[in-house]
Protein backbone atom coordinates (compact mmCIF):
# COMPACT_ATOMS: atom_id res chain seq x y z
CA UNK A 1 0.00 0.00 0.00
CA UNK A 2 1.51 3.73 -1.02
CA UNK A 3 1.77 5.93 1.82
CA UNK A 4 -0.46 8.88 2.02
CA UNK A 5 1.79 12.38 1.57
CA UNK A 6 0.41 14.42 4.20
CA UNK A 7 0.80 18.38 4.18
CA UNK A 8 2.90 19.57 7.00
CA UNK A 9 2.26 20.62 9.66
CA UNK A 10 -0.19 17.76 10.46
CA UNK A 11 2.24 14.95 8.34
CA UNK A 12 5.32 15.71 10.96
CA UNK A 13 2.14 16.16 14.17
CA UNK A 14 1.13 12.77 13.16
CA UNK A 15 4.74 10.86 12.92
CA UNK A 16 4.70 12.63 16.55
CA UNK A 17 1.11 11.24 17.44
CA UNK A 18 2.31 7.70 16.20
CA UNK A 19 5.50 7.83 18.32
CA UNK A 20 4.01 8.59 21.46
CA UNK A 21 5.50 12.31 22.27
CA UNK A 22 3.11 13.75 24.78
CA UNK A 23 5.24 16.72 24.39
CA UNK A 24 5.31 17.09 20.68
CA UNK A 25 1.81 16.39 20.37
CA UNK A 26 1.29 19.34 23.03
CA UNK A 27 3.49 21.90 21.74
CA UNK A 28 1.80 20.90 18.10
CA UNK A 29 -0.95 23.18 19.17
CA UNK A 30 -1.46 27.07 19.44
CA UNK A 31 -1.41 27.87 23.08
CA UNK A 32 -5.50 28.74 22.54
CA UNK A 33 -5.82 25.37 20.36
CA UNK A 34 -8.59 23.14 20.55
CA UNK A 35 -9.66 19.71 20.16
CA UNK A 36 -13.23 18.46 18.96
CA UNK A 37 -13.57 15.15 20.01
CA UNK A 38 -17.30 14.47 18.45
CA UNK A 39 -18.32 17.37 20.10
CA UNK A 40 -16.48 17.32 23.59
CA UNK A 41 -14.36 20.50 23.35
CA UNK A 42 -10.64 20.88 24.83
CA UNK A 43 -9.38 24.32 24.58
CA UNK A 44 -5.73 25.08 25.90
CA UNK A 45 -2.93 22.68 26.52
CA UNK A 46 -4.02 21.42 30.26
CA UNK A 47 -6.91 20.74 29.07
CA UNK A 48 -6.00 18.76 25.98
CA UNK A 49 -3.56 17.22 28.15
CA UNK A 50 -6.23 15.86 30.47
CA UNK A 51 -8.30 14.18 27.42
CA UNK A 52 -4.90 13.07 25.95
CA UNK A 53 -3.83 11.20 28.67
CA UNK A 54 -6.51 9.14 28.63
CA UNK A 55 -7.41 9.02 25.14
CA UNK A 56 -5.23 9.79 22.38
CA UNK A 57 -1.17 9.81 23.29
CA UNK A 58 -1.91 7.85 26.82
CA UNK A 59 -4.13 5.32 24.68
CA UNK A 60 -0.83 4.85 22.73
CA UNK A 61 -2.93 5.54 19.39
CA UNK A 62 -1.68 5.08 15.78
CA UNK A 63 -3.50 6.58 12.61
CA UNK A 64 -2.51 5.50 9.14
CA UNK A 65 -3.63 8.31 6.99
CA UNK A 66 -6.01 6.41 4.07
CA UNK A 67 -7.03 10.11 2.32
CA UNK A 68 -5.98 13.83 2.38
CA UNK A 69 -7.64 16.74 1.10
CA UNK A 70 -6.57 20.63 2.06
CA UNK A 71 -8.88 23.75 1.26
CA UNK A 72 -6.91 26.81 2.69
CA UNK A 73 -5.62 26.39 6.43
CA UNK A 74 -8.07 22.90 6.57
CA UNK A 75 -6.35 19.83 6.01
CA UNK A 76 -8.64 17.06 6.40
CA UNK A 77 -6.84 13.29 6.90
CA UNK A 78 -9.26 10.34 6.89
CA UNK A 79 -7.62 6.99 8.52
CA UNK A 80 -7.07 4.36 10.25
CA UNK A 81 -7.13 5.06 13.94
CA UNK A 82 -5.80 2.26 16.79
CA UNK A 83 -5.75 2.53 20.14
CA UNK A 84 -6.31 1.24 23.72
CA UNK A 85 -9.29 3.23 23.63
CA UNK A 86 -10.78 3.69 20.75
CA UNK A 87 -10.37 2.02 17.35
CA UNK A 88 -12.18 2.68 13.31
CA UNK A 89 -12.07 4.88 10.44
CA UNK A 90 -11.63 8.41 11.85
CA UNK A 91 -12.00 12.03 10.12
CA UNK A 92 -9.54 14.50 11.60
CA UNK A 93 -10.32 17.73 10.60
CA UNK A 94 -7.10 20.04 11.34
CA UNK A 95 -6.96 24.03 11.21
CA UNK A 96 -3.58 25.06 10.54
CA UNK A 97 -2.00 28.55 12.14
CA UNK A 98 1.39 29.37 10.58
CA UNK A 99 3.23 25.87 11.61
CA UNK A 100 1.45 24.61 14.44
CA UNK A 101 -2.77 23.38 14.97
CA UNK A 102 -5.46 25.71 15.54
CA UNK A 103 -7.54 23.31 16.15
CA UNK A 104 -8.16 19.20 15.50
CA UNK A 105 -12.10 17.96 15.17
CA UNK A 106 -12.51 13.96 15.24
CA UNK A 107 -15.37 12.67 13.91
CA UNK A 108 -16.25 8.93 12.06
CA UNK A 109 -14.41 8.69 8.81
Amino acid sequence: MTAVSVPEPVGSFIETVNAHDENGFLEAFTTDGFVDDWGRVFTGRDQIKGWSDKEFIGATGVLTPTSVTVDGDLITVVGDWRSTHANGLSRFEFRVSGDQLASMTIREG
